[in-house]
């Protein structure tokens, strides 16, 4: 995180005729500025410098948000998704990612192609193979610290 100095200079090039645009992404509450002595402030920053910008907030995305998003991209994909499936899907971007339930739609797809050669629709069943298949990112760090003692030397 920035200390005290650092927000100064950022303050000085505000107050300038050509002013960046400066973008923060931060997590932290109301904590210890630093370069202080125990002043604290809203995500470790100076009030002045909070004054002068603007915050957008970010959320997850809920289960229905993310139905709807995998749905408008199998449509842009030409992929062909059951009910089932669909709802599937979204449950896997609310355990796991959004990412990672959209990179699902590949594999479901080529796996309900070579079932049938008569519907391409991908049913439940493909997306759960699919998803028996890969791992998500947070399931593989999971796994590799689990098993690290048999992956370094």
């Amino acid at each position: 995180m920035l200390d005290l100095e650092c927000f100064s200079y950022l303050n000085r090039g505000l107050e300038s005729p050509l002013a960046p645009v400066v973008i923060f992404a931060t997590n932290r509450g109301i904590c210890e500025i630093r370069g202080t002595d125990g002043v604290k402030g809203p995500h470790g920053m100076p009030v002045d410098l909070l004054d002068r910008i603007l915050i957008v907030r970010t959320s997850p995305y809920t289960l229905h948000e993310m139905i709807h998003i995998i749905s408008i991209r199998a449509a842009t994909e030409g992929v062909k998704l059951s009910e089932e499936s669909l709802a599937l899907l979204g449950e896997i971007g609310v355990r796991a990612s959004l990412r990672y339930a959209l990179q699902l739609l590949t594999p479901a797809s080529i796996l309900a192609a070579q079932g049938s050669s008569q519907n391409e629709t991908v049913q439940k069943k493909h997306v759960e193979e699919s998803d028996f298949i890969f791992y998500d990112a947070k399931t593989s760090a999971q796994m590799l610290i689990k098993h690290e003692a048999d992956f370094l030397m």
